[in-house]
């Protein structure tokens, strides 16, 4: 079987060259405010890349850097001057976080309205409830490059492997209201990859770097591919073994490649409904 790669790079500079238009057409460029605490390398660049991206696209961003020894307090002080700043349309907040910061009240401080990460409890339960309002960039990246191998879902298995607020609990709910059948499986599941086998869509966002093999794969299988990982030679690597489930899957997403780009593709997105609902 010849397995199909789906362009996360090519499916995300079609959608910002829509959104760049979108806001070429609006009577004032959107702000974006990203507070970076202690930033890790790998959190830089991501900053880097969000910040290009938005340029890219007509979007204004402001780095707010706080030191490693700022307080989970100091920080939500800082949050709440954002939200109360009508200049700032939307607030990221670069994770992971510091250990000693309790990422949770961090979260649970942006207003829903400028939430552009869609990560509090207000816009998550809005998406439990099938009523969504601004989604988590990542899985909304996941389901439009699943768009792009099969428009109808309905009545398809899924596996999420994974469980996390940022990807797992929210990619099963998407693909709920697409009218699949989903499972949530976690370190905690017993017969993994006899699991996955049944999927006909899997994804999987563990970090574990080639945790997914062609054991795992059902033929023809939409395979998408969340985790990233540094091999000890510097490459980078998804939780997929690429090599050994190529031929089996139907369509899979490549890493580097893949959902990266889409991620800030669908930032770049909520921003634009923030603008247009405020």
């Amino acid at each position: 079987m010849e397995t199909k790669f789906l362009d996360g790079r090519a499916l995300a500079a079609h959608i910002q060259e829509n959104i760049s238009n979108e806001l070429a057409a609006m009577k004032r460029t959107p702000k974006l405010a990203v507070v970076l605490i202690d930033g890790s390398e790998a959190s830089r660049i991501y900053v880097r890349n969000k910040l290009k991206r938005a340029a890219a696209v007509g979007m204004q961003t402001n780095v707010h850097e706080l030191p490693a020894t700022t307080s989970t307090e100091e920080v939500v002080d800082f949050i709440k001057k954002l939200n109360q700043d009508d200049l700032v349309d939307g607030i990221l907040v670069q994770l992971p976080l510091p250990v000693h910061i309790n990422t949770n009240t961090v979260i649970e401080t942006i207003d829903p309205r400028k939430d552009v990460d869609g990560l509090t409890s207000i816009n998550l339960g809005r998406l439990m409830a099938n009523m969504p309002n601004l989604v988590p960039c990542t899985p909304l990246g996941c389901l439009s490059l699943i768009h792009q191998a099969r428009s109808d879902l309905t009545g398809l298995n899924a596996v999420v492997v994974g469980r996390s607020r940022l990807v797992g609990r929210p990619m099963a709910q998407l693909l709920l209201a697409e009218n699949c059948t989903v499972t949530i499986a976690h370190s905690k599941t017993r017969n993994l990859a006899a699991l996955c086998r049944t999927a006909d869509i899997l994804v999987s966002a563990t970090g574990q770097a080639g945790l997914i093999t062609d054991n795992y794969i059902k033929p023809g299988a939409i395979v998408i591919d969340v985790g990233i990982s540094k091999t000890e030679d510097g490459h980078i690597t998804g939780d997929v073994n690429m090599d050994r489930v190529k031929g089996i899957a139907g369509w899979l997403t490549p890493v580097p490649g893949g959902v990266g780009p889409m991620t800030i593709t669908m930032l770049l997105a909520n921003m634009v409904q923030i603008v247009k609902q405020n």
